[in-house]
């Protein structure tokens, strides 16, 4: 076996979805405002050094769109004021670090109407190719694996305080064994590396929903439940999700800081059908599951 690393791809660029430019959020959504994705210093460095700028530029590119797509898709949220963002990531130099200062959070809050805030950052890519050599079967194939990491930070632009720092990865792979395989390395390449991106991108734009907006019970009928959470938002047929009553706010002793609410499993449900906006499952385990319980996917 030889092995052959790809020296370049043709990634086709999905177009971003018009953002609406309203300071304020309409129906009753959240608005969002969303920072564009950047490559963390060392990975652009490291990517320099390998001669892969152009592809890392690429990746980051399309995971931009990727992402305002996903988050559109959601319905949960207006993005606001994304021009604004940009200038005053760049003026302040926060958007390859990642870190947002709390008065700095706040500040773009109030620019652009934005009471939430999402900052990207890609600190892991892995595109490799091996040319796998099958003499006794007088073939040729190609093995091509992508690997997509990225920080994804979520802030209250009300208070500037950190929300989640969620690490998000995405592993694809790709085998075709078979000589043609040589002649559509670039389609193999493109069709793979979409793919990596645009599931990265529905992962963040799910944590964030999650973060904002969790998955909860909207009714109850018998054994089955209602979520609020469809197509779009990660949800398949037969995961499996814990149930979980809150009860108090928890607030650490030193800092007075809430640490969210108390939470206990009052049950397990599995999905048996997706929707665009809502999802029903039936309830596996029962201990209290009612209306405005709070779901944490297990499987």
């Amino acid at each position: 076996m030889t092995i052959m690393k790809s020296k370049s791809f043709v990634l086709a660029l999905s177009c971003a979805a018009l953002l609406p430019l309203a300071a304020l959020a309409q129906d009753g959504k959240a608005t969002l405002g969303v920072s564009s994705v950047t490559p963390t210093p060392s990975l652009k460095a490291a990517m320099v050094k390998a001669g892969k700028e152009l592809s890392i530029g690429r990746v980051v590119e399309a995971f931009d769109s990727q992402l305002i797509s996903a988050i559109n898709s959601s319905r949960k949220f207006d993005i606001v004021g994304r021009s604004d963002l940009k200038d005053i990531m760049k003026e302040q130099e926060l958007g390859a670090s990642g870190n947002v200062d709390a008065k700095s959070a706040a500040q773009q809050g109030k620019l652009t109407g934005a009471k939430y805030l999402l900052v990207t950052t890609v600190d892991d890519f892995e595109d490799s190719t091996e040319k796998m050599e099958f003499k006794t079967l007088n073939q040729v194939g190609l093995k091509r694996k992508i690997r997509i990491g990225a920080v994804a930070k979520i802030y209250d632009s009300t208070t500037g305080k950190l929300l989640e720092s969620a690490n998000i990865r995405t592993d694809k792979k790709d085998d075709r064994a078979d000589a043609s395989a040589l002649k559509k390395d670039a389609e193999l390449t493109d069709e793979l590396l979409r793919e990596a991106v645009k599931e990265t991108a529905e992962k963040v734009a799910n944590r964030v929903s999650d973060v904002v907006y969790p998955v909860r019970v909207l009714v109850k009928r018998d054994k089955q439940i209602t979520i609020n959470r469809g197509d779009t938002g990660g949800v398949v047929v037969g995961q499996i999700w814990g149930v979980f009553a809150q009860g108090e706010e928890l607030i650490d002793p030193d800092t007075k800081e809430s640490l969210g609410k108390e939470e206990v499993q009052v049950g397990k449900a599995r999905i048996t059908a997706v929707n665009p906006k809502t999802s029903t499952a039936e309830i596996l385990e029962d201990a209290g599951v009612d209306k405005g319980a709070v779901l944490r996917l297990e499987k």
